[in-house]
């Protein structure tokens, strides 16, 4: 089987890059070991907008998270988004510099955004355009686009091997179902991207981070917004249902109880335990690989946020040859 792309990885940012590719016009095979997004991408808490860093080479590219969101949305109708707004205190002292897109509320106001808070702080950071998605579920949606647009996907098939010729170009990939050959390989593979290139003399440098989530029942409408403070990122994912990211669970029990009415007898359902590929320097590895032609990378941290804007990016590097600029600084050559 021959294509012009092989994707490697079906989570939500190798769903993105197939299914922008394949938009594009590309002959595009998405192969991934098990089920799309069913890896890592599922154990995201999966906040999108303004919030995070300002700073460094992918600021660009996370300031048009929501953008790039709202795009994908009337692109793929029915995307599981929903904008809620988000709403941050107390992991500083005193009120921080707000970015596009954020406002200092006072009390009065976080107490109409979160009704059932016990003691509304003095002070949040209000982000309006900000909020939240089901991960599996878009990565599911830009599979089907993907589908829809001609590409095959190739699920439950493990990638053993980047295939190269004796000229040193990548030629395609060696599977557990047999070799797929391609143009151009990229490696959206999560962790397992670094094993992949290694046999071809390339290094790229990324390490697993965990991540723990915690899912808890709750009454439902508990949570309005995405929650941002010193003891946890929250939200509600379902009547009933909230989604926490921290670091322990009897510390989170105690912090959503003591934080808000009616959460008395909330209670763990389930903890996952994720772990995300990050970069040495934690900023995205995105583009061509010189060592290896024919072969590019597309591993980073904030995957679920940075996914439409990346794989759109990307197919348009694949299909035009021309450098994007928002990439510029995410090369592989700066380490």
């Amino acid at each position: 089987m021959s294509s012009d792309l092989v994707v490697v990885g079906a989570g939500i940012v190798g769903a993105s890059v197939a299914y922008h590719a394949a938009r594009a016009g590309a002959a595009v095979t998405l192969v991934d070991a098990g089920r799309p997004g069913a890896g890592v991408t599922a154990g995201s808490f999966a906040w999108i907008g303004a919030s995070g860093l300002r700073t460094g080479p992918a600021a660009a590219l996370r300031a048009t998270a929501a953008q790039e969101y709202r795009r994908l949305e009337a692109e793929l109708p029915g995307l599981p988004v929903t904008w809620s707004g988000s709403l941050s205190w107390g992991t500083t002292d005193v009120a921080p510099e707000t970015g596009p897109g954020q406002e200092v509320v006072d009390a009065a106001t976080v107490a109409r955004l979160e009704p059932a808070l016990r003691q509304p702080p003095e002070w949040a950071v209000w982000a309006p355009g900000d909020g939240a998605v089901d991960p599996v579920g878009v990565t599911e949606r830009l599979v089907a686009g993907a589908r829809a647009h001609g590409a095959r996907i190739r699920p439950d098939t493990p990638v053993t091997a980047v295939s190269w010729n004796a000229a040193g170009r990548v030629v395609g990939v060696e599977t557990a179902a047999g070799p797929l050959s391609a143009a151009t390989v990229v490696l959206a593979a999560g962790v397992a991207t670094a094993a992949l290139a290694a046999p071809l003399g390339v290094r790229v440098p990324v390490g697993p981070s965990p991540a723990t989530l915690f899912q808890l029942g709750a009454p439902a409408g508990l949570v309005r917004t995405v929650v941002n403070n010193a003891d946890f990122d929250l939200r509600q994912v379902a009547a009933g249902r909230l989604l926490a990211a921290a670091d322990s669970p009897e510390r989170t029990l105690a912090a959503v109880r003591s934080t808000f009415r009616g959460a008395e007898n909330a209670e763990l359902l389930r903890a996952r335990v994720g772990l995300r590929p990050m970069p040495a320097d934690g900023e995205p590895i995105l583009g061509p690989v010189a060592e290896a032609p024919g072969l590019y990378t597309a591993v980073l941290h904030s995957a679920v946020t940075l996914a439409p804007a990346v794989g759109r990016l990307i197919a348009r590097e694949l299909a035009g040859g021309a450098a994007e600029p928002l990439l510029a600084g995410c090369r592989l050559d700066r380490f």
